[in-house]
């Protein structure tokens, strides 16, 4: 079985190869030749928590798992197991560049699908581990705010937003969380998300936004439904959009089977 470490994977997996490869893994998913499983979570009474999540991708062969235990004083461990389709143990991928990689490289495919062809500006908020691939993955000079940070409090208004704007928000995936305030999500004419049954249980911010109205969930698109075409996306230049990214693992699986070919000359 092989193990791939963080240096490693920083090494394998640029940019724009996980930008296909997680639009890939999403038109899998559309066309119903993949599974994904969303997040679950079990904690201890010191606050440490483990986290998993899972995803089988027909249309690659692979399928797998991603783990990985938090603490508010030893921060995040992350690993991706890779298995093959017969079953066998490929690989261990240590995930932390994986996931930072494969969250920036999801919102570059929601950007492409979302944002105004003629945009031209980005508005990051949040200096983090994740801002950092967030910024690299749309960086072609678009009018869209990017949102990466820890914040329990709403940290971009309704208000600020123009017309046209695309929002991709990455940085809440726990339900009493908000990087969004209500008025922002009720100006979206299109709001996506990678997953519409993870995020009723983690997106914060449209959970608050839908409190009371859960008639709203109606108009959540999946961002795999855009991308393969079954919904038509932005309708217009002044429609203001918005990405609200959880993160699945069957993007961690289609990365990691890359990953795992590349290391291995197995391509």
């Amino acid at each position: 079985m092989l193990h791939l470490t963080e240096s490693q994977v920083r090494e394998l997996l640029p940019m724009a190869k996980a930008i296909e490869l997680v639009e890939r893994g999403l038109l899998h998913l559309a066309a119903g030749e993949a599974l994904n499983h969303p997040r679950r979570r079990a904690q201890l009474k010191s606050s440490a928590t483990l986290h998993y999540m899972a995803a089988v991708d027909v249309a690659s062969g692979y399928l797998g798992a991603k783990i990985y235990s938090t603490h508010p004083q030893t921060g995040a461990h992350f690993v991706v197991l890779l298995y093959a389709s017969d079953g066998k143990p490929l690989a261990s991928i240590e995930a932390n560049a994986l996931g930072q990689i494969r969250t920036g490289a999801a919102s570059g495919v929601a950007t492409r699908r979302m944002a105004r062809a003629d945009a031209r500006i980005v508005g990051l908020i949040g200096s983090g581990f994740q801002a950092e691939t967030q910024l690299e993955a749309v960086a072609r000079g678009c009018d869209i705010a990017i949102t990466a940070t820890t914040a329990r409090d709403p940290v971009l208004l309704g208000e600020w937003l123009g017309p046209g704007a695309h929002i991709n928000a990455v940085g809440s995936n726990h339900a009493r969380r908000q990087e969004l305030d209500a008025a922002a999500v009720a100006k979206a004419g299109l709001v996506v998300a990678d997953s519409v049954e993870q995020a009723r249980m983690e997106s914060g911010d449209l959970i608050a936004a839908f409190e009371r109205d859960a008639g709203s969930w109606d108009r959540v698109v999946e961002l795999a439904d855009v991308v393969a075409g079954k919904h038509h996306g932005r309708r217009s230049d002044d429609e203001i959009t918005l990405f609200k990214s959880n993160g699945l693992a069957l993007e961690d699986i289609a990365v990691a089977g890359y990953l795992y070919e590349q290391a291995t000359g197995k391509v």
